[in-house]
């Protein structure tokens, strides 16, 4: 049993909640980061018309594309050789190459470490989607968020430690399975906040209509409490009945923080049109993206952000089969001022130094079309990156053949990047452990290596 497993077991209830948050400030080694904002892309948004540029797929498009090899696909035979329909240009000192997709982004280059070589372990969107999150292809894994929850705790009690901003067209393959706790205590899963809405958090805001006012609501929170208490005495190590008591205590607190962290109308004129809040097609995003940089900056430790809902039609997400032009084009453009926005602006506030900004998405796309517009799915090959948080900007690891097919140079997994994200927070992977069903979990499994290329 691990010292800080053994303190909440012994500390009594929620007692044991405080003592593992003090236990959080003895990191491992001393941090470049703080905190985590993550942008997921989810159906998987394809390397080769992003930031993996081939010019072999230019030269050869239209041609029969054949890597040498048996190509396991996922609902056809390989089409003939697509080139992306967006051109290509070089940004910034590092001569990055980044597609017309990405033009708002691509003026970011130079703070953005690229990882050209990752490859996952399935390619169907939900294990994808639990592994690139959790680290396994199976449910009841605890996500990244909330390994980070467990290991840090809170920079500010009046917020929560990991916060979700889901797409509002819809939640991803897995839903709030991606940003669980797991086997972890269940006050280090996620909270959904749904900006924008009449009530972003649900059941937070107090009934209308007159019936429950402000001091009957505090009252009534007050008994709960006790008889919550009461029972919880009675059945120690209860993590569930202790998160919800907490959850109370948060939803309180968050009465009068949420609003505030929440209500980007106060931030300039000149920062929301940063963040594109001024044009309807990417002020969702903005929004997000703005609330993040406001959640962060108020000491949340990891936000999550995700662009792409589940797999409805029309397509919701980045899993283009049918044509790649239209919803690659729709969401990279509802993406891409946002995102580059949140860069700039945590780098004028002196927040990227210590805030790591990470980009993924579940698996890459195929070289070849699917149909004639399309490309189907490729867990061999796609594009992650990094920025802030002392990684080097203008770099880029590994690289995927000529074809961007299948990564060849410094493959990595999830386990890896993961390692690298907690090396960064000040902790060591293998040392993050909790024992569930006589094994010692951690986040990397029993894999990861951290990319000491990226990191200062």
């Amino acid at each position: 049993m691990d010292r800080r497993r053994f303190l909440f077991d012994i500390g009594g209830g929620l007692g044991g909640v405080a003592l593992s948050q003090m236990m959080a400030q003895e990191l491992h080694h001393k941090p470049k980061a703080k905190r985590v904002i993550q942008l997921f892309m989810s159906g998987a948004a394809s390397q080769c018309d992003t930031f993996d540029y081939k010019p072999r797929l230019i030269a050869k498009a239209g041609e029969k594309w054949d890597p040498g090899e048996k190509v396991e696909l996922f609902q056809s035979n390989p089409g003939v050789v697509m080139p992306s329909p967006w051109g290509w240009k070089q940004y910034g000192q590092s001569g990055k190459w980044v597609s017309d997709l990405f033009p708002h982004t691509a003026g970011c280059v130079d703070d953005i470490a690229f990882v050209h070589s990752m490859m996952t372990k399935s390619n169907v969107h939900g294990p994808a989607t639990f592994m690139q999150n959790t680290g396994f292809i199976l449910p009841g894994f605890p996500s990244a968020g909330a390994w980070v929850s467990y290991a840090l705790g809170s920079l500010n009690q009046n917020l929560p430690v990991f916060v979700v901003l889901p797409d509002p067209r819809g939640m991803p393959p897995n839903g709030p399975a991606n940003w669980s706790g797991g086997f972890l205590p269940a006050a280090h899963q996620a909270t959904t906040v749904r900006v924008g809405t009449p009530h972003p958090i649900q059941d937070l805001a107090m009934p209308t209509g007159g019936y429950v006012t402000a001091a009957s609501e505090k009252d009534g929170l007050a008994l709960l409490d006790r008889v919550n208490r009461q029972h919880l005495a009675g059945r120690g190590g209860d993590s569930r009945l202790e998160a919800r008591i907490a959850s109370y205590e948060m939803a309180a607190r968050l009465q009068l923080s949420a609003p505030e962290v929440l209500g980007v109308e106060g931030e300039s004129e000149a920062t929301r049109k940063l963040y594109g809040m001024d044009d309807s097609l990417t002020a969702d995003l903005g929004r997000r993206c703005l609330v993040a940089r406001r959640l962060v900056e108020r000491g949340v430790r990891f936000v999550q952000i995700w662009s792409g809902a589940d797999n409805g039609f029309p397509r919701r997400n980045w899993d283009s089969h049918e044509n790649l032009k239209k919803d690659h084009g729709m969401l990279s453009y509802e993406l891409d001022k946002p995102m580059a926005g949140l860069l700039k602006d945590l780098k004028s506030r002196g927040l990227l130094e210590d805030t790591i900004v990470y980009w993924t998405t579940e698996f890459g796309r195929m070289p070849c079309s699917q149909g004639s517009l399309g490309r189907d799915h490729n867990p061999l090959g796609f594009t992650s990156w990094l920025a802030g948080g002392g990684f080097k900007g203008g770099t880029s690891f590994g690289a995927t053949d000529e074809w961007s097919y299948k990564a060849v140079e410094k493959p990595v997994y999830c386990y890896d990047v993961h390692a690298t994200l907690l090396h960064q927070l000040g902790i060591d992977h293998t040392r993050l452990t909790y024992r569930n069903n006589g094994i010692d979990r951690r986040l990397t499994d029993v894999h990861g290596t951290v990319l000491r290329e990226l990191i200062g």
